[in-house]
């Protein structure tokens, strides 16, 4: 099987690991010491954009409520914006680059908030580090599928502290669906189906430029926002405006269905796909920056004789189930025996059974524990870097087995051939 080839690091896999293996051995091991139930866990804010913003009024939430945490530091390429943020939150301390911020020992969890292409070598120099990490997802670029793979070998060797910010992943709900299929509700999974649906490219071209006169030098640095991609020259709006351009971003593919998908692959228990496609267009917004689809639908197939189907628009938000949280289409899964999906109050879980003979089993409706809670993850995550033990809502190998499902689907849109995986080996190609 031939292997598509990415953008390699200045390090080779086997030397990034041996060295996270030795730089993060323990890495719920903060300052030299095991971080207690009452001592005070110092977060640090790679990223001040908007996302960011939102994650630091979350940790400041969690503070007023007594949680045992500080915002201690935050880092950002574009002086304005880190300057900002740390005066909108009192931050104390300020970083021009992410490697900075991570030498600081008062940081023990990160959250990583920066353009996609950026999150996946961040997160490995956050493991290397020893840091805890709230990684907002995508959890990598759609190009950097072996990136992606990368990052579940790494978090495997230092057994890192890492949630990946897929929000949905605190809706209790799909914990229940899940235990439901565990425990044979519909017999043998088959069938998956969910997608994103809203109206608007708020996330694209909605992005604020803030200065538009602004140029590369001493308050913005261009080579490090480029990363791996692709050289270019400057450009405003590639820079504030980022999710316009394939080489940053993949538009709902990679931006938004990752709340669609990752409840999905881990309700069903889908491991690794061995064929994806994907096909999307600019249906809504065909003006002159965008690069990105607006539309985009994905079918993977898996080796263990399961399918999944997600769809989804910027053009129009109604769905055709029920909707847990905004734009997101919950969730139809279908077995043998019969299909789970969210009841119309959205207060519970439904179960039909197939009509087949030798069914004999009846509807029935399960209630709701709860909901949907980006506040929750923080605090899971604190907890568990309390308790020394992994996360429980989004980490890193689930939403890999997500992302390499989205990569796979925008290289097949890309090159309109399905891809494959060989999960044996780790190899693709389309």
């Amino acid at each position: 099987m031939k292997h598509m080839t990415e953008p390699e690091p200045t390090m080779s896999r086997r030397a990034v690991l041996r060295a996270m293996v030795a730089g993060a051995t323990a890495p719920w091991v903060a300052r030299g010491r095991v971080r207690g139930a009452h001592d005070t866990i110092g977060v640090g804010f790679i990223g001040a954009g908007s996302r960011a913003c939102a994650h630091m009024g979350m940790v400041r939430h969690l503070k007023e409520q007594g949680e045992a945490v500080e915002l201690v530091a935050v880092s950002d390429i574009y002086r304005p914006r880190r300057e900002e943020m740390a005066r909108k939150f009192g931050i104390p301390r300020v970083y021009s680059t992410h490697r900075e911020l991570l030498q600081d020992p008062d940081v023990d969890v990160v959250c990583i908030a920066t353009p996609d292409h950026h999150h996946g070598y961040q997160a490995l120099d956050a493991m290397a580090a020893g840091k805890g990490m709230y990684i907002e997802k995508p959890l990598t670029h759609w190009r950097q599928i072996e990136l992606t793979l990368r990052l579940v070998e790494a978090a495997q060797q230092t057994q890192c502290i890492a949630t990946v910010g897929c929000q949905a992943m605190s809706d209790p709900a799909w914990r229940q669906m899940k235990a439901l299929v565990q425990e044979g509700r519909i017999g043998r999974p088959l069938f998956g189906e969910t997608g994103y649906f809203r109206v608007g490219d708020w996330g694209e071209r909605g992005m604020p430029v803030p200065d538009p006169n602004v140029r590369p030098g001493p308050d913005l640095d261009w080579e490090a926002f480029l990363g791996d991609a692709p050289q270019r020259e400057f450009n405003v709006d590639r820079f504030f405006r980022w999710r316009l351009f394939e080489d940053y971003a993949g538009g709902p593919v990679t931006d938004l269905f990752p709340h669609s998908l990752t409840p999905l692959v881990d309700i069903l228990g889908a491991a690794w796909p061995d064929a994806v496609t994907g096909i999307g267009a600019i249906h809504v917004y065909p003006y002159e920056l965008r690069e990105v689809p607006d539309t985009f639908n994905l079918i993977a197939n898996y080796p263990e004789n399961m399918t999944i189907v997600v769809m989804g628009t910027q053009g129009n938000d109604h769905p055709t189930t029920v909707q847990r949280g905004a734009g997101t289409r919950s969730p139809v899964v279908r077995g043998t025996e019969g299909t789970l999906t969210i009841a119309p109050s959205n207060r519970a879980i439904q179960f039909m059974p197939v009509r087949a003979p030798g069914v004999s089993r009846k509807p029935e409706e399960f209630p709701i524990q709860g909901h949907e809670d980006n506040v929750e993850m923080w605090r899971d995550l604190f907890r568990c870097v309390r308790e020394q033990r992994p996360t429980t809502m989004c980490p890193i190998e689930l939403a890999a087995r997500a992302q390499l499902v989205l990569q796979l689907a925008m290289w097949s849109h890309q090159r309109r051939r399905m891809a494959r995986y060989d999960a044996s080996t780790r190899r693709w190609e389309v």
